[in-house]
């Protein structure tokens, strides 16, 4: 009888292990697929058009960046991604109408994507804010000469919103207009705000174990990372999206002009930048962001395009901020039926918010007017 049990579950572990190698080659098969599409909808066919990719060295190490548009006469937007450390090229496809419109740069950030694999994946261990704002400064500098731009839009999605804010306030002499999305404001009024929503829609909808696991990790400050990804894991499936992570995951394997050695430096930036920027013990410096704390006077005009139902960074705390700053123009816009992805899950609906609203500036058709800010939903 032992010996027959020996023999059935051999043969179910090889099954197992079948079923295991069929998912993973299913799954290559289908990165290939999708990154040969991917690679036609990339194509720039324009004859003034654009299409680089390089490193330039600025903090002392070299940084990537990617430089794509049909037009190079076009404004210039410099996207400053999110994370920490999660860059944009997974989302590449996704910014191809926009290249019509403006030229669109990606900047991998120190500690990410290929900027991060260049350094033999190590994490420089002095990273701050700061530092990260003072290279960010450097990209729009080297932009200006390399595409002839008196002023380039920049751009920051969540983390980047950070140094975003930052960058404007430091050289605003670089920036024809900052727009944030996903705007953090400040990391622990955020996430006091984000529990208790996201406990309050467990539980009128009865999900049990969503209630369970956010009662047992408690409002913040959280100690740990697993915590903040509890509640951020909820945030999401309630609200009928995937989890982060599964997120995060899909659009590094599928990133378009990438090899499986890239998706690993990628996956394994995040989790570095994270561990750096987050801490061990929830201690470090992104959590301890307050941005109403600082320097709230801006000479350059402020927008902030928000999904309407962001459970990452709540609308309320982005207004609020808006509210209490002071520049040439500033405009709160909410984007209905959209969340902390915004930008992604509307990006037709983003890009009419750039054109009308954003271009004129950089392309100075129109003076620059004060205004007093406004909230409004943009028309599904």
């Amino acid at each position: 009888m032992g010996r027959k049990t020996r023999k059935a579950t051999k043969f179910i572990l090889l099954g197992l292990l079948g079923i295991i190698l069929a998912l993973i080659g299913s799954s290559l098969v289908y990165r290939a697929w999708y990154q040969h599409q991917a690679a036609k909808a990339l194509m720039i066919r324009t004859p003034n058009g654009i299409d680089e990719a390089m490193f330039v060295p600025i903090g002392g190490i070299q940084q990537w960046i990617t430089i794509r548009g049909q037009d190079r006469n076009n404004p210039v937007i410099l996207m400053v991604h999110g994370g920490p450390g999660v860059t944009n090229g997974g989302f590449a496809v996704s910014f191809v109408p926009w290249e019509e419109d403006f030229t669109i740069v990606q900047w991998d950030q120190p500690g990410a994507g290929r900027t991060f694999a260049q350094t033999g994946r190590r994490f420089p261990s002095d990273i701050t804010i700061e530092s990260m704002v003072r290279d960010g400064i450097k990209v729009a500098e080297f932009l200006g000469t390399h595409l002839h731009k008196d002023k380039i839009i920049l751009l920051g999605w969540s983390w980047g919103s950070v140094l975003g804010v930052h960058m404007a306030q430091a050289r605003p002499d670089l920036f024809a207009a900052y727009v944030g999305t996903g705007q953090i404001v400040n990391m622990q009024a955020g996430e006091a705000i984000v529990y208790a929503h996201v406990l309050a829609s467990a539980r009128g909808m009865g999900n049990h174990r969503a209630i369970q696991e956010l009662e047992s990790i408690g409002p913040p400050p959280y100690k740990t990372q697993t915590a903040l990804g509890t509640e951020r894991k909820w945030a999401s499936v309630l609200a009928g999206d995937k989890s982060p992570i599964v997120k995060i995951a899909e659009f590094t394997l599928l990133a378009p002009r990438t090899s499986l050695r890239d998706v690993w430096s990628s996956l394994f930036g995040i989790v570095a930048s994270q561990n750096h920027f987050l801490g061990p013990t929830m201690e470090g410096e992104m959590m301890k962001v307050d941005l109403a704390a600082s320097d709230r006077d801006f000479v350059i005009p402020i927008f902030v395009f928000q999904g309407a139902h962001d459970d990452f960074t709540p609308v309320q705390l982005a207004q609020e901020y808006v509210d209490g700053i002071t520049a040439p123009q500033k405009h709160v816009v909410l984007i209905a039926d959209a969340g902390h992805d915004a930008i992604i899950t509307k990006s037709g609906e983003f890009l009419e918010l750039l054109v009308q609203r954003v271009r004129p500036l950089a392309i100075q058709l129109e003076p620059t007017t004060r205004s007093a800010p406004e909230s409004v939903s943009a028309k599904p």
